[in-house]
C-alpha cells in the first residue's frame, strides 16, 4: 500500500524542512503525491465494506489527503512542511467533515476517525454537538469494539488550556471543547502498510470507528 519510496521520502523531508531542499527532490515528492493519491482511491473502493455513505460519496484523490504545505494556523512546531501525511475516505470534505484518515508517518503511523484540522465554522458545529448530547459520545466510548480498538478513546493534536468563549466551565464535554479537532487512533507499524493486505486490517479499525462518524454526522 504505502511504498517504500514513500517513507523515505518522508523521513528525508524531516530532516531537510527546507523549500530549496524540496524543490531539488520534486520526483520523489511527485511520485509521494501519486502513492498517496492511489491510497484514497483504495480506502474508496474498499468503503462499501465500512461505510456506504463513503463508498456512495465522489471520490477526488487530489484533494483526499493533506497538503505538504503547512498553513501558518495549522503549523505545529516550526517546520515548513509536513513529515506525516493524513489520507482520507470521508463522504464530505475532510476539513468540514468528521471521517475516516490512514495517517502515514515514518515511525508514526496510524489509522481511524476524526476532524482534527476542522475549518472554524466545522470546529463550531462539533462543539454544538458535544453541548447538546455529551451522553451520545458516552455511548460512542462505552461501544466494546470501540474501547478495545482505541482504548485512548478520542485524542486531539491540539488542546487549549481553557473552554473556548461562549462555553461554560465545568459542562459535562468539557474535556472535548479544549479539543482543536479530535478523532481516535490505532497505531500501526511502518512494515504493516508497506502490505497490500493491511487493507483488511484498515477496514477492521475503520468499523470500529463508525460510531464515531455516526454521532458528528
Amino acid at each position: 500500500m504505502v511504498e517504500p519510496e514513500t517513507f523515505t521520502f518522508l523521513t528525508d523531508l524531516g530532516q531537510n524542512n527546507r523549500k530549496v531542499w524540496l524543490d531539488a527532490h520534486r520526483d520523489a515528492r511527485d511520485d509521494a503525491l501519486r502513492n498517496f493519491a492511489g491510497i484514497a482511491m483504495t480506502l474508496h473502493d474498499y468503503a462499501h465494506r465500512f461505510d456506504p455513505f463513503v463508498a456512495e460519496a465522489v471520490c477526488k484523490p487530489k484533494q483526499s489527503y493533506t497538503k505538504l504545505y503547512q498553513e501558518p494556523r495549522d503549523r505545529i512546531g516550526r517546520a515548513l512542511y509536513r513529515s506525516g501525511v493524513d489520507v482520507f475516505a470521508n463522504a464530505g470534505h475532510p476539513s468540514e467533515d468528521f471521517g475516516y484518515y490512514l495517517h502515514i508517518e515514518p515511525g508514526n503511523c496510524h489509522a481511524g476517525a476524526a476532524l482534527f484540522q476542522p475549518s472554524k465554522p466545522a470546529l463550531a458545529r462539533m462543539r454544538s454537538r458535544l453541548v447538546d448530547d455529551p451522553e451520545g459520545l458516552t455511548d460512542v466510548l462505552a461501544d466494546a469494539a470501540f474501547k478495545k480498538t482505541f482504548p485512548e478513546g478520542v485524542v486531539t493534536r491540539k488542546t487549549l488550556n481553557a473552554v473556548p468563549d461562549g462555553f461554560v466551565s465545568g459542562d459535562p464535554a468539557e474535556p472535548y471543547l479544549k479539543m482543536v479537532g479530535l478523532g481516535c487512533r490505532k497505531d500501526l507499524t511502518d512494515a504493516l502498510l508497506l502490505d497490500d493486505e493491511v487493507i483488511d486490517l484498515l477496514i477492521e479499525i475503520f468499523r470500529a470507528s463508525t460510531p464515531l462518524v455516526r454521532y458528528f454526522d
